[in-house]
């Protein structure tokens, strides 16, 4: 057995914490503060340019971590009464590079915020399972979000100044501390909206869902065990493989953020969820049928009108599902990928469930098509999707 599987083993506040030295520690905290593999300090004949730029990413790295690397990976678990391995499932759930027992890695407020999720779970607010699974939901989203947040900001600075890739993103280093504030603003101000839309989703909202999927059905769905009834939806643009092998860098990354963009306001409008966006591929959800319905039309719509996108191959499905690490499973999301495949380009397919959940809407018009056999499921009966009566969703 090796240390990773005893890791696993392991509960986040079983061991007893390791007992460090008070010479080591000081000798952390004085002789080796700040001497982070990554930012060593500038030696050799650099140019003064070079020597700037490497002071700058410093003081950069001084104010986002709040203050120097003093501390080595056990004193911080340490200091949190952990052991060394217990810590490390935290820190891998935030997604941190090992680190060595002689790395000087850590900071101060590195040290509080190890100790904000042990006391949640010393409390008993948190199991030390959530408490893993929410960590690394922190971890995952945000490297997504600094990593995209960094090439929005490269790329409008090529587009801007006329520069090179390299150039804008040694520029961007010192063009950070300006914008460190107000990013930080917006995500706390956009996760408290979100969290509150998610609040606005649990309990009544959730059983009023569930009582209205149960039309149509006979209690021996496949996915009748599942909490959620969701209206599931696929877009899928047509030839994006054969487009994509024909573009250059800059007019790919151009189609994709568009793609992306379009495909986010038109859910977010719609009262919609983007669950994930796959390539040329993006899944979502909605609430209710109509408002999944809504979505899949204006998507589609919006598509075969754009004069660079290519048109998309739509499919929504109304049915059960399980909502884990952010993601969604289970045979709802399997169908509505599998209907996806048989819509015509400029089309929206639905199942004969989800049709029958939308016939009385007049906002709506259903036309079977001819049943087909698809793998996992035997014989399924598509339905395409058509405007009826109203203007449908409005993007404003």
């Amino acid at each position: 057995m090796n240390a990773e599987n005893v890791d696993e083993e392991i509960g986040l506040l079983a061991e007893e914490p390791p007992q460090v030295p008070d010479a080591a520690v000081e000798a952390g905290s004085e002789t080796d503060a700040g001497q982070a593999p990554a930012l060593a300090a500038p030696t050799g004949a650099l140019s003064a340019d070079r020597i700037a730029e490497r002071l700058a990413a410093r003081a950069l790295e001084t104010r986002l971590l709040g203050g120097e690397r003093k501390l080595r990976r056990r004193e911080v678990a340490a200091g949190a009464g952990l052991s060394l391995l217990s810590a490390r499932k935290l820190w891998r759930a935030l997604g941190f590079p090992n680190f060595g027992d002689e790395d000087v890695a850590f900071t101060e407020r590195d040290q509080a915020a190890l100790n904000t999720v042990v006391d949640l779970v010393r409390a008993g607010r948190l199991t030390e399972e959530a408490a893993i699974s929410v960590t690394r939901a922190i971890g995952q989203m945000t490297d997504r979000m600094v990593v995209w947040q960094i090439e929005a900001l490269v790329e409008d600075t090529v587009h801007q100044e006329g520069v090179t890739d390299a150039v804008a993103r040694k520029r961007l280093v010192s063009e950070l501390p300006s914008l460190v504030d107000a990013l930080e603003e917006m995500l706390v101000y956009s996760w408290r909206r979100q969290l509150n839309a998610g609040v606005q989703r649990l309990a009544l909202r959730a059983e009023a869902g569930l009582q209205s999927s149960e039309e149509g059905r006979e209690g021996d769905e496949d996915d009748a065990p599942l909490p959620l009834a969701r209206a599931v939806g696929f877009a899928d643009l047509v030839s994006y493989t054969s487009l994509s092998r024909r573009m250059n860098e800059k007019t790919l990354a151009q189609l994709v953020q568009r793609f992306e963009n379009k495909c986010a306001e038109i859910i977010s409008v719609g009262g919609g969820r983007l669950v994930k966006t796959v390539g040329d591929e993006v899944l979502y959800i909605a609430e209710t049928p109509a408002a999944g319905a809504e979505i899949s039309l204006a998507l589609c719509r919006a598509f075969t009108e754009d004069e660079i996108l290519p048109e998309a191959r739509v499919a929504m499905v109304w049915g059960r599902i399980l909502s884990r690490l952010g993601d969604i499973y289970g045979p709802t999301v399997n169908l509505a990928a599998r209907l996806t495949s048989l819509a015509d380009p400029g089309t929206v397919l639905v199942d004969s469930m989800t049709a029958a959940a939308l016939e009385e809407d007049e906002r709506f018009v259903l036309v079977p098509r001819p049943p087909e056999d698809v793998r996992g499921f035997g014989e399924i009966h598509p339905v395409q999707l058509l405007p009826g009566s109203g203007s449908g969703l409005v993007l404003d």
